[in-house]
């Protein structure tokens, strides 16, 4: 027989969330408050944040460790100021996780007998007018509140008091938000980084691998599946839906939840950052495939670049062209046919230009790659069509032309033709079929690419996400402080992707840019010059 699954109404939600926080805060007043009713690990993680200024905390997923801090976020803000009492600032990845902690946080109010506010949801003004940040806050006798904050660094300027970053690994750019949140330390305050893993490459772990090795002088706690069900969760779980617990019904149901997991079982419950599961290229196998001893060239300018005239602009380019990319081309094989890839960006990321040579038995070498900076979209043209006249054996290239990037998309393929310049719209199908080539390239030792620290990050980004590889919507840092969006690692699969096309060789090659036609359209902009030009290569020689 079939069934329909009905859509659950506010009205239930609402009742179930009240039904839940009231076994919660029954809980807590039959054992006598936070110490009886917490378990071994949670009260060990408020010892934690009491007694080090920065506290990290690596958990299983589903085992009530925030359940935990919202007790201890409603005794400090319930305490007075001489009593260690302070402001204290949530901060989840979505607006759900924010009521939620906010709703315990009432709970554990209640339990404790405290005067406090009824939930209050209000707008945050972080001083952007053009913001309208909903946020959810509780306010004590104590004159201190629990403030649930979206994850805007922005959001914790001029604030003082104890900061709860949640499921930190998940935040859009925890790099920033943990320099907001450091900066509440200089006047007494807390911070707390909890969260389950997403990865080695992520922030998150970068952060608590800092913190063993001693370069960040934080405190590190890590509570998996194995050591919650250790403390009680269980037993608790079976007090709550009034199960009946044994050794035996704790070893079956621990069983299950593990295979449940599958793959992932060891990354959402064992504390162990994956490596090969989500994220889809290792590190060491990148790191394997990174043996040229060859440069990375990174070009980027000041904001007012962008205004100065454009015969400056062109100098400039032309020179830095000159003095750094045209001796590299000048050491090209000429007897090999060269591609290359290009993720685009303007403004908040960074444009990568990657080569790509085809060697003799079909090994991809990387012999160097470009990363661009806030350069102007004509100046970004410039150094492209750069490249693309001075590679050996210009066999294409293939160009990411979603958003911003279909302009210079279309004008190389005005320039070289459009068999030879694909203007990529990126999409899960194109990533389903172009991803796993490259991966097999890297295992099988078939590409090359020069040695690089933010290279290797780029590349590590890449995770499978329901069940398709992509870089995730999260951004790192490099080593140059500039955000990086796993730029190198589209650019890559672009150059490769290109080389596993019908590759196209032409005729002819100018002998010198004078020869070569205007390049402000395929008209021509001389008086009386009304005839349209072919497009530079459309004599065809052969292909492979």
């Amino acid at each position: 027989m079939n069934t329909v699954a009905r859509t659950i109404t506010d009205a239930e939600w609402a009742e179930t969330r009240r039904a839940g926080l009231a076994v919660g805060a029954q809980l807590a007043r039959d054992a006598g408050g936070v110490e009886g009713v917490l378990l071994g690990y949670q009260k060990r993680l408020l010892r934690s944040t009491s007694e080090h200024a920065v506290t990290i905390c690596e958990k299983s997923r589903r085992i009530g460790a925030t359940w935990g801090v919202a007790s201890d976020a409603a005794l400090t803000a319930a305490a007075v100021k001489s009593a260690g009492g302070m402001d204290v600032f949530y901060i989840g990845y979505n607006k759900e996780m924010a009521r939620e902690f906010i709703d315990v946080c009432g709970m554990w109010a209640k339990s404790f007998e405290q005067a406090a506010s009824e939930v209050q949801e209000f707008v945050f003004d972080d001083g952007d007018p053009d913001s309208n940040i909903q946020a959810f806050r509780i306010r004590f006798a104590s004159g201190f509140e629990i403030i649930a904050l979206p994850s805007r660094p922005r959001s914790l300027r001029g604030m003082q008091g104890f900061v709860i970053l949640d499921e930190a690994a998940f935040h859009d750019d925890l790099d920033a938000m943990m320099k907001a949140a450091l900066a509440l330390l200089m006047w007494g305050g807390r911070v707390l980084v909890i969260s389950t893993h997403y990865g080695v490459a992520n922030a998150f772990n970068k952060l608590i691998e800092d913190a063993r090795a001693g370069r960040k002088p934080y405190h590190v706690e890590k509570y998996d599946f194995d050591d919650a069900l250790k403390d009680g969760l269980y037993q608790r779980i079976c007090l709550v839906t009034g199960k009946e617990w044994s050794p035996e019904a704790e070893a079956k149901w621990r069983a299950e939840i593990v295979a449940s997991y599958g793959d992932d079982a060891d990354e959402e419950l064992f504390c162990v950052p994956s490596e090969g599961g989500g994220i889809y290229l290792a590190r060491a196998l990148i790191e394997a495939r990174m043996v040229l001893d060859a440069p990375v060239l990174r070009l980027s300018r000041p904001a007012e670049f962008t205004f100065l005239p454009k015969e400056h602009r062109e100098a400039d380019i032309l020179a830095w062209c000159k003095e750094h990319l045209e001796p590299l081309l000048k050491k090209l094989d000429p007897e090999r046919q060269h591609a290359f890839g290009q993720d685009f960006a303007r403004n908040l990321d960074l444009s990568v230009l990657l080569p790509i040579e085809i060697g003799k038995t079909l090994r991809r070498t990387v012999p160097f790659w470009i990363e661009m900076s806030n350069i102007p979209f004509e100046q970004q043209k410039q150094v492209l069509f750069y490249l693309c006249d001075g590679l050996p054996r210009f066999v294409g290239g293939k160009m990411d032309a979603s958003g911003n990037g279909a302009y210079l998309a279309e004008v190389a393929a005005q320039k070289y033709g459009p068999l030879r310049i694909e203007q990529v719209k990126m999409s899960t199908e194109w990533y389903l079929e172009n991803f796993p080539p490259l991966k097999g390239a890297f295992e099988e030792g078939s590409i090359l690419l020069p040695k690089d620290a933010d290279g290797i990050d780029d590349l590590a980004t890449v995770q499978t996400i329901k069940g398709v590889p992509r870089v995730p919507d999260v951004r790192t840092k490099g080593a140059d402080g500039k955000k990086r969006h796993g730029d190198l690692a589209i650019a890559l699969v672009l150059a490769y992707a290109q080389t596993r096309s019908d590759l196209i060789e032409f005729a002819y090659r100018p002998a010198s840019p004078e020869a070569l036609p205007e390049e402000n359209g395929i008209f021509g902009d001389q008086e009386g010059d009304g005839m349209w030009r072919t497009p530079l290569g459309a004599r065809l020689r052969g292909g492979i």
